[in-house]
């Protein structure tokens, strides 16, 4: 196999992951369901939306419920219903389900709070569309829920991802790639605590242009260390790592805002979400670095001594770059446009 080939091989690899990523709708549908007692529910129900056109979604409750959402508004990039149900016995032991999910490709995480406040947390899918409504609350429940979602969000956040291959393109030996990891995930989780908990607002418009700018600046200093002119990237990864970290800590935040947490249970959700961030994120970068193994055997550079799979020729790497870098460009623009929308 020419270096050519290999070359174009993993830059086609990359465009045909680019729709694959966005095939996917990363914002979930939102279901909760409070308890009020004397077998009344309030129900509130937030599906996906794209400008006043909405998912087809619909809650469906125990037949022998009554009461139904007579109006809704589009709002935050979803469509939004709230209405009052009375189930007579009850909805322990029921089963909730959403219409029209399994012809999606997205989930839903639904929430059930009862009386005393404890929570039941679940996360729909296409294939498991329904759920039933257990007696007591189960911790465990949660921390599945929420470990889920953070994996599903980094892998879904095209931006996040190529961020992090920009760095693997640039830290130079398996020292500086443990640094440059640690450092991300030390930051993006101070920031990601801090807005979720409340102790930090940043408007989440200007900190998604802001996580694109980040991912157009690693993709130059790619371009500058292939010219023979390395950067603070190149030199200190693991500072720049840290930096842009604490970015996109606050894009994270901002998925979590999207479904919430279990006011019973937020250290377990918070926590597991952070841990699935982090899983798909090495998921990620394993798949990177074996790949970019696979293409340095290939074109024989381990004969010469190179210290890490991740140092692919300049033939691979200066495409990529500008790959990256034109796409995170048209995203600052994007979004900056957006902040007047």
């Amino acid at each position: 196999m020419t270096k050519q080939v290999l070359g174009a091989l993993v830059l086609l690899a990359i465009c045909a992951w680019w729709p694959i990523a966005h095939a996917h709708e990363v914002r979930p549908g939102f279901l909760e369901i409070r308890a009020l007692g004397d077998d009344t529910f309030d129900v509130l129900w937030k599906v996906p939306a794209n400008g006043e056109y909405r998912l087809a979604m619909y809650v469906k409750l125990p037949a022998k419920c009554k009461g139904e959402p007579t109006s809704g508004t589009f709002a935050g990039g979803a469509f939004v219903e709230r209405w009052r149900a009375a189930c007579p016995g009850g909805l322990v032991g029921e089963r909730v389900a959403i219409d029209g999910l399994s012809a999606t490709r997205t989930d839903v995480l639904a929430r059930f709070i009862r009386e005393d406040a404890t929570t039941q947390t679940v996360r729909l899918t296409p294939e498991d569309t329904s759920f039933e409504i257990a007696a007591e609350p189960n911790a465990w429940q949660v921390a599945r829920t929420y470990l889920v979602l953070g994996i599903q969000h980094i892998l879904s956040g095209v931006d996040h991802l190529l961020f992090v291959l920009g760095l693997l393109f640039l830290v130079g030996s398996w020292r500086r790639l443990v640094a440059t990891v640690t450092a991300f995930t030390v930051a993006h989780s101070i920031t990601l605590a801090a807005a979720t908990l409340g102790l930090v607002y940043v408007p989440q418009t200007p900190i998604e242009a802001a996580i694109a700018l980040s991912v157009m600046f690693v993709a130059a200093e790619i371009i500058h260390q292939a010219n023979g002119r390395p950067g603070l990237t190149a030199r200190a990864p693991w500072v720049v790592a840290f930096i842009f970290g604490l970015l996109h800590g606050f894009g994270f935040a901002g998925a979590l805002r999207e479904v919430g947490l279990p006011q019973s249970d937020i250290p377990v959700a918070l926590l597991f979400f952070n841990v699935g961030v982090e899983v798909g994120q090495l998921m990620f970068i394993l798949a990177v670095v074996a790949i970019l193994w696979l293409a340095s055997r290939l074109m024989g550079k381990q004969a010469q001594g190179q210290r890490g799979p991740w140092q692919a020729e300049a033939l691979i790497r200066t495409p990529v770059a500008y790959v990256v870098g034109s796409t995170a460009a048209f995203w600052v623009v994007q979004r900056v446009v957006a902040f007047w929308a």
